[in-house]
């Protein structure tokens, strides 16, 4: 079954499709992976000639994992949430930010408490505007969940402090092109890593491919250095989202030009290696595919960095999904985005005969 409208088609297969629709309704927050990394585990499983797991909490799909070039691809599958750091008197669950969440996007939302004892309901409570409502910046200190208990007591038949909650937020298509809902930053990239070694399973490869689904990308990394300090990869690419700039009230001068539909975003900067981007361009050229760029002067703010320190170094890559409204409940993104990030991998990956040289000083 192929998903379309009346104007386009678009070729992400309704099988994979409803995978990707799954990992986007199963809580994950940073820390807490390990119920997506099961269901991601069982999809790759029948594909993939080897699943590796580690102490962090990593899951890898692996093939050919005995050629001497071995390619290292992550998108973490760990999304932002809260954190209860404190229960009142009267049973309201006080939070700090478990990774970025914006303090304003929070205001007004439903939350699935992911409690010790039971998960629960709750709704981020708000000052009603009649009575002063919240005025200029605020901090999430300012804010609290209301479960309905009625004391601390009855609170903590449920919850502990550490627990974690995240926004109560369905993913749904937009016009069957796009896809909105929390966290697709970045189960998105966990999806893309797992197709591009569904794929590839299909082919001759040259070179060993390491499929990882990260953890806790959204607070420290430290999954993608775990995995790349294990794997010891030739090469490792992060599959993460970027700021889409397409939309109304964005300073495209200052942020840059960064649209939906207009193809994978490739990184430009200190970290990323020139050689590495030079074969995703001439992949994308092979499929007449259009790129955009971004630029990552110092660091990446991704899994990149933490692979790129980890051994010797690793020659690192980025490749990015444009995003609307990021770290939001509401964040957007193209279904054709994915698939065309999704085909430039395996393409790009396919052709390598594993004596390239990363080396930039080497023809």
């Amino acid at each position: 079954m192929i998903i379309t409208d009346l104007k386009e088609v678009i070729h992400l297969e309704k099988e994979r499709l409803d995978f990707l629709l799954e990992l986007l309704k199963t809580p994950s927050p940073s820390s807490m992976e390990m119920e997506i990394q099961k269901k991601w585990i069982n999809y790759v499983k029948p594909f993939a000639e080897e699943i590796i797991t580690d102490n962090a909490g990593n899951a890898i799909g692996v093939l050919n994992k005995d050629a001497e070039f071995k390619i290292l691809l992550a998108g973490h599958c760990d999304e932002i949430a809260l954190v209860v750091n404190r229960i009142d008197e009267q049973g309201f669950l006080h939070f700090d930010k478990m990774g970025g969440i914006n303090p304003k996007a929070a205001v007004g939302m439903k939350v699935n408490v992911l409690g010790t004892h039971q998960q629960i309901k709750g709704v981020i409570g708000v000052n009603a505007q009649h009575h002063g409502g919240i005025k200029g910046d605020f901090d999430l200190d300012e804010l609290f969940i209301d479960c309905g208990a009625k004391s601390k007591e009855e609170m903590e038949k449920y919850v502990q402090i550490g627990d974690l909650a995240v926004y109560d937020r369905e993913p749904e298509m937009l016009m069957d092109r796009y896809i909105a809902g929390r966290g697709l930053d970045n189960r998105t990239g966990a999806f893309i890593v797992a197709e591009v070694l569904r794929r590839l399973s299909e082919k001759n490869l040259n070179v060993g491919v390491y499929a990882a689904s990260t953890v806790n990308e959204e607070t420290n990394m430290g999954g993608a250095y775990f995995a790349a300090a294990g794997i010891e990869p030739t090469v490792a690419i992060a599959c993460d989202v970027t700021f889409a700039t397409d939309y109304p009230n964005v300073n495209k001068n200052k942020y840059g030009d960064v649209r939906l539909e207009k193809g994978p975003v490739l990184a430009k900067g200190a970290p990323i290696n020139i050689k590495m981007n030079k074969l995703l361009e001439k992949a994308a050229r092979s499929l007449d595919m259009a790129v955009q760029y971004e630029l990552t002067p110092r660091m990446t703010g991704t899994d990149a960095d933490k692979m790129r320190l980890t051994g010797r170094g690793v020659p690192v890559s980025l490749v990015s999904l444009p995003l609307r409204y990021m770290h939001s409940p509401v964040e957007t993104a193209s279904i054709k985005d994915i698939d065309e990030e999704i085909e430039l991998l395996v393409k790009m990956i396919a052709d390598l005969s594993g004596s390239e040289s990363l080396n930039p000083l080497e023809d």
